[in-house]
């Protein structure tokens, strides 16, 4: 059975040592889904998505950028990291609308959490920028799709 990273022997909270692992590629990629109600979503459309505090989708992809640069600040074992790429992508097609990000650094330690939480800082900010037409937008998911480049990859589809 595995043991929780960051707690020590102890039982107090840690940061991993990373001092000995050798330097890799990490890529992770992160999932959040919004949903909109009906009419809400169709109002969103034929809009382009733009509202009066502005450009939904363009302000959520800077929110989610912004978020996995300061992820180390918001989670508190996060190593700091240099990330080398953040891409977040958001799928306005159907509802709900699908936000992925990916995130790569060349570290000692994964960009998981970077990953997860610019998806859910975008996933939020979307929220932030369409709760006036309703506070029934649903962040129905975040998770974890894919990551390699550590001790162990991991994809979601292939656990399915």
């Amino acid at each position: 059975m595995n043991k929780l990273s960051h707690i020590d022997e102890n039982g107090s909270a840690t940061m991993v040592d990373v001092s000995n692992k050798a330097i890799s590629l990490r890529v992770a990629r992160a999932e959040a889904l919004v949903e909109f109600p009906i009419a809400v979503f169709e109002l969103l459309q034929s809009s382009n998505f733009g509202t009066a505090k502005g450009a939904v989708i363009e302000v959520a992809k800077v929110a989610g950028i912004q978020a996995a640069k300061k992820c180390s600040d918001w989670i508190p074992m996060c190593h700091p990291l240099m990330i080398s790429k953040i891409q977040v992508d958001i799928d306005i097609q159907s509802n709900p609308i699908r936000i992925v990000t990916e995130v790569k650094c060349e570290g000692k330690t994964g960009v998981e959490m970077e990953a997860l939480t610019a998806a859910s800082a975008a996933a939020l900010t979307v929220y932030d920028m369409c709760k006036a037409l309703s506070h029934e937008i649903k962040i129905q998911q975040i998770i974890l799709l894919s990551k390699s480049g550590g001790k162990s990859d991991f994809d979601v589809h292939a656990q399915r």
